[in-house]
């Protein structure tokens, strides 16, 4: 008498990823509840078994669902807004806009956009890592998909948690709720080294390893992370992960680009799983991931897509192909990653790499009934040849679009019945997608009005009204003036020594508060004439107002203060000025009180553009017409001090000055 079962997918061919990667040409199906009961050849699934449902499919692969080994869900709602940038960039570009908009019920859409999209190319498992994880469990489990969902623990202030203190507390509490769901996996997801403390990835390792639950993180993705890993902390990425005890967990690491050997063994020997992003990676220019050397070694590798802001698509067998196709370029060898590889990366390997290989990632009985049915009856999949068994790998790697997909299980349960998307309302979720879209235009608009708005929006300003006279007077010798500043003859404060660099960059526009943005950065030199300190700072500076005085001028200019704490390569890209210029220049500074009055006296060696001779530069703060006057007056006795004429004072500042010379 024939069992009976929920579901029966019947008279296709059956790709298994099991141990032995059995196919069976006609093969079968059976599933039961949230399990797959049976697998085999057609005529034994059928004299055996009798279901309430059964899918004849013909023409057809049934395989297990495609497992997206890394990615951001919520960013689906950021498609497309801003491409063709550098990693650093358009992360700095992003993350205020997430600070703007990230809510529960942001993730919640975004999560319903990308299940959608991936549900459409077969994908029944995905990875993921953003902001309020738990509100993307709840929407991912309405889904009905599987997923290893990492809190993201961040060292500065994120959208769910003011603190990474906060965010460990959060991502606490979201373990405690969901851990052992049927569908959800929780899991620790500290962002990457360079977002993190050392503390705070013991504290991320510590909480993982409590609950016996998986670190999701990102390792070696540019060039740029792992030089700036060597020179803070000395060491490579994996091994300052290793250092810090996030290879002592179930560590699922992602991209991991820039790797060597040694870091690879480290990974293989903590068992880590490898997501292997390709698309990402070439868009951004991060290079292409050493996933032959890897799959050499032994590591557990999957593939995935990265966040759809940084893609832009969800499409996992666009990226089981690349995946295939990069490898071999990579290493100018045909042979390398072939489709059946590349298949076993997007299905059971993908599952390794997420540790959850013991209930997905291939048809075997016992495992949950993720499955997927492709059609390959399409025009681009003719024809089909029988020589070879394994041919239908090529046909599914090579070949195989996502609308191919016909039918998507997961947990026992259709989410894609005949192409139509059974637990999402696509139509409804579009409209939603495109209301938010509307509110983000908005937003963009105003941030790209100026490049003040762009300074607020990436790191917040400090407002500063500056009044000052001053004097800037051309020398050809600076040993009288050394001398004097060096005697009795003036009360010196303090004193500095240091080189400046400074990058102005010039925008078109009416706003008289932006006439530009100075990136300033202070080498500050000891009596050994070693650099001992660096401060860089970016200042916005208005347009002046100049009221002149005899011998002198007093400014009243605006000024916006902000922190400097990425690369002047990152701020030239972000600002997009419509022009730049460097000046260089070599400072003795002096404190001086002169009648009681406070004096910055600068003596400047401009080295870039090379101007001759030196300059002699005497300021001080000023807060009326009439002090101005008075230190105007004080001003031009320090000149005649110092035994210079105050005729011969130069009007421009730097910036004009170097504009006029010209290049070098």
């Amino acid at each position: 008498m024939p069992e009976q079962v929920d579901v029966l997918l019947v008279n296709g061919v059956v790709i298994t990823m099991n141990g032995r990667y059995d196919i069976f040409s006609p093969g079968a199906v059976a599933v039961r509840d949230d399990s797959i009961v049976a697998v085999g050849t057609q005529a034994e699934i059928g004299a055996a078994y009798t279901a309430v449902t059964t899918v004849d499919c013909k023409g057809q692969v049934i395989m297990p669902g495609l497992v997206n080994a890394h990615t951001h869900v919520p960013m689906s709602l950021l498609r497309g807004l801003n491409d063709d940038l550098r990693l650093d960039v358009w992360l700095g570009y992003l993350m205020p806009l997430e600070r703007e908009f990230v809510t529960p019920d942001f993730v919640k859409l975004g999560t319903r956009l990308a299940c959608a999209e991936m549900i459409r190319s077969g994908v029944t498992t995905f990875a993921d890592m953003y902001y309020f994880e738990e509100a993307i469990a709840e929407e991912t489990a309405v889904v009905g998909m599987r997923a290893l969902l990492g809190q993201t623990v961040l060292v500065f202030p994120a959208p769910d948690a003011a603190t990474y203190e906060d965010a460990i507390i959060l991502c606490r509490r979201f373990i405690e709720r969901w851990n052992h769901h049927p569908l959800i996996q929780p899991a620790v997801a500290p962002h990457a080294w360079y977002t993190a403390t050392p503390e705070m990835l013991r504290a991320c390792a510590d909480l993982a390893r409590a609950f016996d639950v998986p670190i999701h993180t990102h390792i070696g993705e540019t060039r740029l992370e792992l030089e700036n890993c060597q020179a803070q902390n000395h060491m490579r990425t994996v091994h300052w992960n290793e250092k810090n005890s996030i290879l002592d967990t179930k560590l699922l690491a992602a991209h991991c680009v820039h790797l060597d050997r040694d870091e690879m063994f480290l990974l293989k020997e903590a068992g880590a799983g490898v997501a292997h992003c390709p698309t990402s990676n070439l868009k951004l220019a991060s290079g292409i991931a050493p996933v032959s050397q890897m799959l050499e070694m032994g590591l557990k590798v999957g593939v995935g897509t990265d966040g759809p802001a940084s893609n832009n698509d969800l499409d996992m067998l666009e990226e089981a192909r690349l995946a295939a196709l990069l490898a071999k370029t990579a290493s100018n060898d045909p042979t390398m990653l072939p489709a059946k590889q590349a298949v076993e990366m997007a299905t059971i390997g993908g599952a390794r790499a997420l540790h959850m290989e013991e209930i997905t990632g291939s048809l075997e009985v016992g495992k949950r009934a993720d499955v997927i049915v492709v059609d390959m009856d399409g025009v681009h999949n003719q024809p089909h040849f029988h020589n070879q068994t394994e041919a239908v790998y090529s046909r599914l790697i090579y070949a195989t679009k996502a609308p191919d997909v016909v039918h998507v299980m997961c947990n026992g349960r259709f989410l894609l019945r005949d192409r139509d998307l059974t637990t999402i309302d696509e139509a409804a979720t579009k409209a939603a997608a495109a209301v938010v879209a509307g509110k983000i235009d908005d937003f963009v608009r105003e941030r790209e009005a100026s490049p003040y708005n762009k300074l607020v929006f990436l790191s917040g300003v400090e407002r500063q009204e500056s009044f000052e006279v001053q004097v800037k007077v051309p020398v050809t010798a600076h040993e009288r003036i050394q001398a004097i500043l060096e005697s009795d003859q003036l009360e010196i404060v303090r004193a500095a020594h240091y080189k400046q660099y400074d990058t102005y960059f010039f925008f078109s526009g009416d706003d008289p508060d932006v006439a530009r943005l100075r990136y300033r950065e202070d080498e500050f030199i000891n009596e050994q004439g070693e650099p001992f300190q660096v401060r860089s700072r970016l200042t916005l500076i208005g347009e002046e107002e100049r009221m002149q005085f005899p011998n002198a001028v007093m400014l009243s200019r605006s000024r916006f203060l902000a922190a400097a704490d990425r690369t002047l390569r990152f701020y030239r890209e972000y600002f997009a000025p419509q022009s730049e210029i460097g000046v260089c220049k070599d400072r003795l500074r002096w404190h001086v009180l002169y009648h009681g009055t406070d004096f910055a006296v600068n003596l400047d060696q401009v080295t870039q553009p090379a101007l001759p001779g030196y300059f002699l530069e005497i300021k001080a703060r000023t807060w009326s017409r009439s002090d101005a006057e008075r230190k105007a007056r004080l001003i031009t006795e320090l000149l005649e001090l110092f035994g210079v004429n105050p005729e011969t004072a130069e009007p421009k500042d730097y910036p004009e000055l170097a504009l006029t010379q010209g290049p070098d």
